[in-house]
């Protein structure tokens, strides 16, 4: 299996062919003030979705006719004023000519982020904080998957569970991975084994540390990321490094 690191724009990159992709896994940055290395993330709602529409559409040149993308963003936001993220970010993504499949709820099982809760134990102005997200499946011509090897690896009872729309498993720490927003290494595992074939390519336009292709590369799917951040691009080196290693150690041959 092969990956690769490409350390871009998302926006201005050349280095993704166009209709070459079978996947998109991703989680773009939620526009929350997180601090990132080489991104802004507290611009204003309008320029956010401005920002939006301009990667998607790049990501729906690259997607293959049958290629299906995987996005995981919020429910909803409260940060400056109560937003309808993952709404928004749909609706501009059958816009822009996505076909819409299903939404996928993913129950972190965390609700230790609940810090307000508006007028407390009053009607007079409470605020409703669901503790999930959300993984938007959507594809780009065809549902039905006729490129590829074909192959799946996916087990009976990994069908069953990840076909069952709510998706319960945890999220990731920050200090354990060292970037400021990760996602667990779960999640693009059950969207590349569910929606891809072995020997697949995969695309994580905003890699951050890599678990989408270290996912991929666990699975036998080849992978790439984009990431703006020098420093986050040499992290993905290393965690694929080590699980490089360790699968030499756990096969030798």
């Amino acid at each position: 299996m092969t990956f690769e690191i490409i350390n871009s724009n998302v926006l201005t990159t050349r280095a993704i062919k166009k209709e070459s992709i079978d996947l998109i896994v991703t989680s773009p940055p939620y526009n929350v003030d997180i601090a990132y290395n080489s991104n802004d993330d507290d611009l204003s709602y309008e320029d956010y979705l401005t920002f939006t529409k301009k990667w998607l559409s790049r990501c729906f040149r690259w997607l293959k006719s049958d290629g299906r993308f995987c996005l995981n963003i919020p429910l909803d936001k409260n940060k400056g004023g109560q937003r309808p993220v993952g709404a928004d970010i749909t609706k501009i993504a059958t816009d822009i000519g996505f076909q819409y499949h299903s939404t996928i709820v993913w129950n972190e099982g965390n609700i230790s982020r609940r810090t307000a809760w508006g007028s407390w134990l009053k009607a007079s102005a409470p605020y409703v904080i669901a503790p999930v997200e959300l993984i938007v499946v959507l594809y780009k011509e065809e549902w039905k998957k006729t490129s590829g090897s074909g192959i799946s690896d996916i087990q009976k009872d990994e069908f069953l569970e990840w076909t069952n729309g709510l998706w319960t498993f945890t999220g990731e720490k920050k200090s354990r991975v060292g970037h400021p927003a990760p996602f667990p290494i779960e999640l693009p595992r059950r969207c590349i084994k569910l929606l891809s074939y072995i020997d697949d390519v995969v695309l994580d336009p905003f890699m951050g540390s890599g678990t989408t292709l270290l996912a991929a590369s666990e699975n036998h799917r080849n992978s790439i990321g984009i990431e703006i951040d020098a420093d986050y691009c040499q992290l993905a080196k290393e965690r694929l490094r080590q699980m490089s290693l360790f699968l030499e150690r756990d096969n030798p041959s």
